[in-house]
C-alpha cells in the first residue's frame, strides 16, 4: 500500500495530502513530531515517516491550517513602563532596577506617557480605532523573573483595536510576482516585560536578572488570518518596518526587542477549527516559518495516525529544526485578571473633545499624533515603483534590507547613471557582496560616492560592464582608493583610439579566416565569436558595440 506524504501545495492555500500510487518512489513528507496520547511528556521529537494503512476517501485528507500571532515588540522609550529606570540592552544584570521593578513594598507605578504616545502612534498606522478610555488589569502568574507574581497588560480594555496590516508576498518561480495580503489586527495594548532568568547548567542554578523587568511593550494580536510559515513571517517583518519608521520600537529581534508567539492549528475544511498548540518566544523571522511549517506538518500527521492534538505550548529548537512541548496551556481562569488599583483609567483626547485650556504636557491628543505620522513602507514602496520605475519587488528589497534604500537614493543623488542600472548593481552586486560576507550596509567598504563615481564612468562608456566588476572587486578590498585611480592603476579604460581598434579587428579577421567565412555563411554565433577574440586582445578594454559595429562594416559587400 503507498503512503500519503503531506506536501505543501501552496502557501496562503489548503495544506493536503498527496497519495502517491504503488509503484511510486517512497515518501518524502516532512518529519512527524510529537505523537500525542493525552498525557504531557509522552511527545517525542524525533522525526518518523508518515504511514496509514488504508487508502483514503476522496477529500478525507485535505486539510486547512490556520495561524495567528502574538507579537511583543520593545516600546523604544528611555525609561520603563511605570518607573524611572532606564532601558539599555547589556547592561550589567541588575543595575537597572527601581524598587518599583523589585516590587518592594508601598512602591506605586508612574505611567510613562511616551509609551503611551508610542501606543497611539502605532494604532494609528495600523489603521486601528484608538480607544479614548482605556484600563490597566494585573495578569497573574508566579515566576522567579516576575517579582510582583502579576504583570501590569490591558485585557479587558486595550488601547487600539480592530486594525489591519498590509503585506505583500513574493510568489512564482522565480518569486518574481507580488501579491497582496491583509491580516487583522484584533488589539494593541500596553504590558510590563518580566525579567530574565539564566539558567547555569553547570552549577544546577538559575540566576535572575531583572534589568528588563518592567519595560513597556506593545502586544500586538493579530487574528487567525495566514495558513503558513512564510505568510507569517513575511506579516512580522512589515510590522517590523513600520514600527522602525515610526520610531516607536527599534524591534530589533537578535536583541529581544521583537517576540513572537504563533498559535496554530489544522483543521478539515468545513469543520470547526481544531486544538490549537502555541509556539512561544520566536526571535527570528526565519525560524518562525520554519517553527510554523513544522507544527503544522506535525499536528497534520498526528491526526492522520490516530493521535490527538493537546492545547499546549511549545518551544522551537532551531539545531533539530522541530518543536518540542514545554508546558500544558493555561486557560484564562489560571490567569485570575483583576482590575489594577493602583492605576486610574488612561483617558485620551482628540481636537473634538479635548477639555478648553488643557495643558498639552498633562493630555495626549490623538489628532496631534496622527499629525506627525511618517510616510509609511508601503507609501515609500509605491513612490519608489512611480518615480524609478523599478520593480515592486525591487522595492520590496530596498525597504527590507537595513539602510539599503538610504544606500541606494543617495548613489542616486551622485550619479548620472539610469535608475534601472542603479537598481541593479545596488541589489545584484552590491547586495549580493554584503550578504556573501555577512555585513550589514553600514559596514560596507564601498561607499554610495564610490559606486556612483564607478557607474558615471560607465554611463560615459570609460569602462566596460566587464571592467566595471573588476573595479568593483578592488573598491571591496581597498578601501580609501577611488574607481578613477583603480581604472588608471589597472588601465581598464576602454581604447578611444578608433583606428587602432579597426587595425586589431582587421588583424583579427585574417587570422581567424574560417569564422569569417562561417559569418558570410550565416553563422549567428560567428560574430560573437570575432568580438570576443578582438576583446582577448584589448584586455577586454574595447567596447563590445563597438566592435561589432566595426566588424559588420568590414564584412558588408
Amino acid at each position: 500500500m503507498a503512503a500519503p506524504v503531506v506536501s505543501r501545495l501552496c502557501c496562503g492555500r489548503r495544506w493536503a495530502l498527496a497519495y502517491i500510487n504503488r509503484g511510486s518512489r517512497p515518501g518524502t513528507g516532512t518529519p512527524t513530531g510529537s505523537r500525542s496520547s493525552g498525557k504531557r511528556g509522552q511527545s517525542s521529537v524525533v522525526p518518523q515517516p508518515l504511514i496509514t494503512a488504508e487508502k483514503p476517501r476522496k477529500g478525507e485528507h485535505e486539510w486547512a491550517a490556520v495561524v495567528g500571532l502574538e507579537i511583543h515588540a520593545q516600546i523604544a522609550s528611555n525609561s520603563k513602563l511605570f518607573s524611572g529606570s532606564q532601558v539599555h540592552f547589556a547592561a550589567p544584570p541588575n543595575s537597572l532596577v527601581s524598587f518599583f521593578d523589585a516590587s518592594l513594598p508601598g512602591t506605586l507605578p508612574v505611567l510613562n506617557r511616551r509609551c503611551v504616545e508610542a501606543a497611539v502612534m502605532t494604532g494609528l498606522a495600523l489603521n486601528c480605532h484608538i480607544n479614548k478610555k482605556s484600563l490597566f488589569d494585573r495578569k497573574h502568574y508566579f515566576y522567579a523573573d516576575l517579582p510582583a507574581g502579576y504583570q501590569i497588560t490591558q485585557h479587558r480594555l486595550p488601547i487600539a483595536v480592530n486594525g489591519s496590516l498590509a503585506y505583500s508576498l513574493c510568489v512564482g518561480k522565480k518569486r518574481s510576482q507580488l501579491i497582496s495580503k491583509t491580516v487583522r489586527i484584533k488589539q494593541i495594548q500596553l504590558e510590563q516585560d518580566s525579567g530574565k532568568s539564566l539558567h547555569d547548567d553547570q552549577q544546577s542554578q538559575t540566576l535572575i536578572d531583572l534589568n528588563r523587568a518592567g519595560v513597556g511593550l506593545l502586544e500586538v494580536v493579530l487574528e487567525p488570518d495566514m495558513s503558513c510559515g512564510e505568510e507569517a513571517a513575511t506579516a512580522v517583518r512589515e510590522l517590523q518596518l513600520i514600527l522602525q519608521t515610526l520610531g516607536t520600537s527599534q524591534a530589533n529581534m537578535a536583541e529581544g526587542q521583537l517576540r513572537v508567539d504563533a498559535n496554530i492549528s489544522v483543521h478539515h475544511p468545513g469543520e470547526p477549527l481544531g486544538v490549537r498548540t502555541e509556539v512561544k518566544n520566536l526571535n527570528s523571522a526565519r525560524f518562525l516559518a520554519k517553527a510554523i511549517d513544522y507544527e503544522i506538518q506535525r499536528q497534520i500527521s498526528e491526526l492522520e495516525n490516530g493521535g490527538e492534538i493537546l492545547n499546549e505550548t511549545r518551544s522551537f529548537d532551531y539545531k533539530l529544526g522541530c518543536t518540542v512541548p514545554m508546558r500544558d496551556k493555561e486557560g484564562k481562569q489560571d490567569y485570575r485578571f483583576i482590575p489594577e488599583p493602583n492605576l486610574p483609567p488612561l483617558l485620551l483626547y482628540d481636537s473634538a473633545s479635548l477639555p478648553a485650556g488643557a495643558d498639552p504636557q498633562q493630555v495626549i491628543d490623538i489628532d496631534r499624533i496622527r499629525e506627525r505620522l511618517p510616510e509609511l513602507p508601503s507609501v515609500t514602496r509605491e513612490k519608489l515603483v512611480q518615480q524609478y520605475g523599478m520593480l515592486p519587488e525591487h522595492s520590496l528589497t530596498l525597504l527590507n534590507e537595513v539602510g539599503l534604500l538610504e544606500f541606494f537614493q543617495n548613489v542616486m543623488k551622485e550619479t548620472r547613471a539610469e535608475p534601472k542600472k542603479v537598481t541593479s548593481w545596488v541589489l545584484n552586486t552590491f547586495l549580493g557582496f554584503l550578504k556573501q560576507q555577512n555585513l550589514a550596509v553600514r559596514e560596507s567598504p564601498v561607499t554610495p560616492s564610490a559606486l556612483a563615481e564607478l557607474l558615471n564612468l560607465l554611463d560615459r562608456k570609460a569602462i566596460s560592464s566587464s571592467a566595471a566588476k573588476q573595479v568593483f572587486e578592488e573598491l571591496w578590498r581597498s578601501k580609501g582608493k577611488t574607481p578613477a585611480q583603480i581604472v588608471s592603476e589597472k588601465k581598464l579604460g576602454l581604447m578611444q583610439d578608433r583606428e587602432t581598434l579597426e587595425q586589431l579587428c582587421q588583424a583579427t579577421m585574417e587570422e581567424h579566416a574560417q569564422v569569417v567565412m562561417d559569418m558570410k555563411k550565416g553563422n549567428p554565433r560567428a560574430i560573437n565569436k570575432l568580438i570576443g577574440l578582438v576583446r582577448k586582445a584589448t584586455l577586454s578594454r574595447a567596447d563590445p558595440t563597438v566592435i561589432k559595429e566595426i566588424l559588420e562594416k568590414k564584412l558588408s559587400p
